[in-house]
């Protein structure tokens, strides 16, 4: 260990998009010497302890399997936009808190933390959040989903309204803040309010604004593909993507060398959990292309071709996992439901995005690939194979969204990725000591 070495507590929820990020952080946190221990879901438990972490179990209470979300709370389906927002915030996210906090404060209590890091929607740590400082531990928000913090200068997050300039735009933010938290995520409130009461914490503002109450936030974008706010109420440290590209030592599909022939590649992907029907937009976008001529490349995230269930376009072309190192590189567009952390991956590489997302943090993400230029938002997360096409080919013929997604791209590469994170986190335990909390290791 280096003499500088901390004693981390790393929470996440038990969903994969949530886990995957801070698996990169885990491990380069103790490739640097530090004890990390990570507290997640059962079904992520070996995959965190790979990384070097000692690992920690939810409560049952606070676990669930994200293998077939929909399955797990059918309440959801349908649901869209802010309705859906609403639903998965208070079902998903903010039921489990109290639980959650339990758990943090278990380890907290028997073990020597310096420093809690909290992915965005563990809404255990908004209760944390709650707590005075001199009573916790360091907290940091680790931006996996885009930054949610309350601004002037931005519409609140979960409407998807991209920022407007000058007086007239800041007028329209404090009423669209007070729309959205009177009226629209006022349910949402109410319950994290009761849930506070209930935990004994209280809550701190706006339960969606809790990293604003944390000592910071580790941002995993670049300020290019973010907002800009004039008032931020907490340090906000931009370290870019913490998973960049990594080489594939996956043999390559059978096909591979039919994509040779010069032919633009436009790669569709719903990721690795919201796949559970291709109908949603793989499979559109077949259609939709399927007399272009372009290849279309899909991957089914780990699932059987056989899901696929029809006879593909001869311009098709699938398989279960692609190499993202040798196939972004070669990419003309991107077309995806709107994950955070796969835009990255095409920003990476300078490739254009059509986006059509508008559950959970989607409408944030499509609402950023339109304000930075580097693709276009389709609105919808069943968009008609016509608008599929108008959308690809809008991208293609316009060389200013590759040339946004590039410029974009540059900083990204150039970005400090997990040796920001943990400077980031160094710095913070040291202003959390100096202001007078010290840790006590538990007798």
């Amino acid at each position: 260990m280096n003499a500088g070495s901390l004693d981390i507590l790393l929470c996440s929820t038990p969903v994969h998009g949530h886990v995957t990020p801070l698996l990169a952080v885990s491990r380069a946190l103790v490739d640097r010497g530090h004890r990390v221990h990570f507290l997640t879901g059962e079904r992520y438990l070996e995959t965190a302890a790979a990384t070097g972490a000692s690992v920690l179990r939810l409560p049952a209470e606070a676990d669930y399997d994200d293998s077939d979300i929909d399955a797990a709370f059918p309440g959801r389906v349908g649901l869209t936009g802010p309705a859906g927002i609403r639903w998965d915030m208070t079902e998903i996210f903010l039921r489990p808190a109290r639980s959650q906090l339990a758990a943090m404060d278990a380890v907290l209590h028997s073990l020597h933390i310096d420093v809690v890091l909290a992915e965005s929607l563990f809404l255990g740590a908004a209760l944390l959040a709650a707590r005075p400082r001199d009573r916790r531990p360091a907290l940091l928000n680790l931006g996996i989903v885009p930054l949610g913090v309350k601004s002037r200068d931005t519409a609140p997050f979960g409407l998807g309204v991209p920022p407007r300039p000058g007086a007239l735009g800041r007028f329209r933010n404090a009423a669209l803040t007070v729309v959205a938290e009177k009226i629209v995520f006022a349910p949402v409130q109410r319950a994290a309010v009761r849930v506070g009461q209930e935990a004994g914490t209280g809550l701190a503002g706006f339960v969606l604004d809790w990293p604003s109450h944390a000592e910071g936030v580790v941002q995993f974008t670049v300020p290019e593909f973010e907002y800009p706010r004039s008032d931020l109420a907490v340090p906000v440290h931009f370290v870019g993507p913490v998973s960049r590209t990594q080489a594939s030592g996956a043999a390559l599909p059978a096909w591979w060398a039919d994509l040779d022939d010069g032919r633009p590649i436009i790669h569709v992907t719903q990721g690795t959990v919201a796949n559970g029907d291709f109908g949603d937009l793989v499979l559109p976008t077949m259609r939709a292309l399927a007399e272009q001529d372009v290849w279309v490349v899909a991957s089914t995230g780990g699932r059987p071709l056989t899901v696929l269930g029809e006879a593909l376009p001869a311009n098709a072309r699938v398989a279960t996992y692609l190499p993202y190192d040798l196939l972004l590189p070669r990419t003309a567009v991107y077309v995806t439901n709107g994950g955070y952390g796969g835009i990255h991956y095409a920003m990476e590489h300078g490739v254009p995005v059509v986006v059509a997302g508008t559950t959970e943090d989607k409408a944030e993400v499509s609402a950023r690939v339109t304000w930075s230029g580097v693709g276009v938002s389709l609105g919808t997360n069943h968009p008609e194979p016509a608008a599929i096409a108008r959308a690809v080919r809008m991208v293609l013929d316009e060389p200013a969204y590759a040339e946004r997604s590039a410029r974009i791209g540059r900083a990204i590469r150039s970005s400090s990725g997990v040796d920001g994170l943990e400077r980031a986190v160094a710095q913070t335990v040291d202003a959390h000591r100096r202001a007078g909390w010290r840790v006590e290791r538990a007798s």
